[in-house]
Order: structure tokens, then sequence, then C-alpha cells
């Protein structure tokens, strides 16, 4: 399949990390074979109410100088970012498996597909990089490493209960790919 070609909101945006610790070098073909069965190769982050920016900040840095109106930007090392996604949580899709990721200290492997139309594949999931899944429909991949470090459940009174997923990254972004042509 090949990346999106137009302009339209990423509604079937998906996030998912493996279910085993990651070793190794990340880039498509490797990462392909990790996210082919879902609940046992990897896990998807569902209900996802809002998605941070995803990407490598800009490495500059503003310098204050004194007398100047303006600071001076000169170039830096970016860090690595912390983000947080705002998920509707549902404690059901957090069963035991997925939980136990949350703050153990592994890294594991992450793939966040950015897709306008949902995946028309058929099996287990719709969302397996297989033939018979998320590669049914336009997309781009990023893969990166990193950590799922907390889990803050916020319970609502008059809407629904929410949750804060913090996941560090430990690796630079891999992407962006696309599924394997069909």
């Amino acid at each position: 399949m090949s990346h999106i070609t137009s302009i339209g909101a990423g509604v079937y945006t998906d996030f998912s990390v493996s279910a085993a610790a990651s070793a190794g070098v990340i880039n498509d073909t490797v990462q392909d074979a990790v996210f082919v069965t879902e609940d046992t190769g990897y896990f998807r982050i569902k209900n996802i109410r809002e998605f941070p920016p995803i990407g490598t900040p800009a490495n500059i840095v503003n310098v204050p100088v004194f007398g100047k109106a303006t600071s001076d930007q000169v170039q830096g090392q970016a860090d690595a970012p912390n983000m947080e996604f705002q998920i509707n949580y549902v404690p059901a899709d957090w069963a035991v498996a997925l939980q136990a990721l949350v703050g153990n200290g592994f890294q594991y492997t992450f793939r966040f597909a950015v897709m306008n139309s949902k995946p028309t594949g058929t099996g287990t999931s719709q969302f397996d990089s297989s033939a018979a899944g998320i590669n049914t429909v336009e997309n781009t991949y990023f893969y990166f490493k990193g950590k799922l470090e907390a889990l803050l459940i916020n319970p609502q009174l008059t809407d629904a209960n929410t949750a804060t997923l913090t996941v560090s990254v430990q690796s630079d972004f891999a992407g962006p790919y696309t599924a394997p042509a069909v």
C-alpha cells in the first residue's frame, strides 16, 4: 500500500506497542514481523482522545543576550521527548497483559500508524501488518523504542473516565514507512 496521498483527518490513526521487550535495529522489515498478530505480538492502545505530536523536536536553543530585544538561537542537542496520550479509560482494554508493561522498566517497540480511512482487512485484527490487515488502506508508519512509564487514571463524575498514558522515547524515530504492497 502507499503513503497517504491526500489531505484528510487521521481519524483511524493507530498507536501500538510490541508485546515483547525490544532489542536490535528498527526498520520496516523487522518491525512488520513484530506487528503481525494482535494480543500476542503487539497490543493496540485503544480509545485515544488526543495524540501528542510525534517526532523529533527541533534542536534549537534560545540564548538571551543582554541589550537585545530578541534572543539568539544556536544549534543544540534535541532531547528525546516524553509523550502523554489522553485516553478514554476502559479497564477491559488494560487487561493484565498490557497493564504489566506499564512501569516495568523494559523498552518496547512502538508503531504509530497514520491513516485517513479504516483498514478493510480481515482476520484476527484489521490493524495487523499482514496482507489481510492494515496495509489495505493508505498509511504511514513511524517506529521507535520507548517505555510505558505511567498510566494515571482520572475518574470523572460528569464525563467519561479518562487516563493519561506517559511514554518515554528511548530511540530515534524510524520512518516514514508504508506497509508492503498487497
